[in-house]
């Protein structure tokens, strides 16, 4: 229940900064206010992949503190659960976590992404003219377009204002058109070609406080739209599982790695963090959380690092992403061990040891 609620308010958090992102591109003319939701639901598996492993470490914290400050932990220790059962408890529901971010990260996260990818290439092929909002001046700077209404059933768009600059001679001239009509006409389905064509209108070009000026009055005035074709979608983060088992791309072996270094962190957080949330009554549940979360930090800032180098080609692919799993994994240990006083308890039974041998 923890990990849920860690998880949903992160994801929130994170969505509402993408979501500030996207709507400045709405406002833009960059995408459609529908696109919004529809490519944020697209990326919310990945995400989740990245927010759980430490979702369910804060989660962990906050819960095993909360037994020790309120002496539960003490009961059940008292009632014959050792600290090895506990860590044997809480190793089987990091691998319940690790399952469900396992999906996550092998099926519907890539799958997500491919998604996202085609709805990208859909919305490029949307030209500026299909995202103007009647009423509104749409641009920046001297590439400004204005258009007064629609007409949905001709597909007309009504009192169209366009500024915009010439290339003409190694010189850019400005350029502003005025037109009754407008409208997007496809010429050849084959080749996909698209034209914009105004009626009844007016083009200007020249430098504005000087007299130089080129008027041109126009019954029909086209404009060919550019075209932009579908690029194939082969990056590896949008590659399923099996494709990049096959694969011998470096860059389809190191997100491999990645998506199986997502889950082997869990149980490994786990460790550490039933280690660290031992905590005596008078310290507080949040006593050791900070230094917790600092090891969390660094934890997957070296992973990112170690993606980033590989990546880069500056890591030998056969060292990959495991020796620093395994730096971790010996830190879990020791931190078990130190926590969980074995050595302690060893060294206590010897001295009884001794003295019963000699007294007998």
């Amino acid at each position: 229940m923890s990990t849920a609620g860690v998880t949903l308010i992160l994801l929130l958090v994170i969505l509402s900064g993408r979501l500030s992102s996207y709507l400045g591109r709405v406002t833009e003319g960059k995408m459609t206010f529908e696109f919004l939701f529809v490519i944020l639901g697209y990326h919310i598996p990945s995400f989740i992949q990245m927010i759980m492993p430490l979702a369910f470490f804060l989660s962990l914290l906050l819960t095993f503190g909360r037994l020790y400050i309120e002496n539960e932990m003490s009961v059940l220790f008292s009632s014959g659960i050792s600290k090895i059962k506990l860590a044997g408890y809480t190793l089987g529901i990091a691998c319940i976590i690790g399952l469900i971010s396992g999906g996550i990260n092998f099926w519907l996260a890539p799958f997500s992404e491919y998604r996202a990818a085609e709805a990208s290439q859909a919305q490029s092929k949307i030209s500026a003219f299909d995202l103007l909002i009647p009423g509104r001046f749409e641009g920046s700077g001297q590439r400004t377009t204005y258009i007064e209404s629609f007409t949905p059933e001709e597909g007309w768009v009504n009192n169209i204002f366009i500024s915009g600059v010439a290339n003409k001679k190694d010189k850019n001239i400005q350029t502003q058109m005025f037109a009754d009509y407008a409208e997007q006409i496809r010429v050849s389905s084959e080749n996909n070609e698209n034209y914009l064509v105004f009626k009844n209108g007016t083009r200007y070009e020249g430098k504005p406080g000087t007299a130089n000026y080129r008027i041109t009055q126009f019954d029909t005035y086209a404009v060919r739209m550019e075209n932009k074709e579908n690029d194939a979608i082969d990056e590896a983060y949008t590659k399923s599982t099996m494709d990049l088992i096959k694969s011998t791309k470096l860059l389809d072996k190191v997100e491999l790695q990645w998506r199986i270094s997502l889950v082997v962190i869990i149980p490994v957080l786990a460790i550490i963090g039933l280690s660290l949330s031992q905590v005596n009554p008078r310290q507080g549940r949040f006593f050791k959380m900070l230094p917790a979360i600092l090891l969390m930090i660094l934890y997957i800032a070296l992973l990112i690092w170690g993606r980033t180098g590989l990546e880069k080609g500056k890591l030998p692919i056969q060292l990959g992403l495991w020796w620093i799993h395994g730096i971790f994994v010996l830190i879990a240990a020791v931190l078990f061990t130190q926590y969980n006083q074995v050595f302690e308890r060893r060294k206590a039974r010897l001295p009884n040891t001794s003295k019963s041998s000699s007294s007998e």
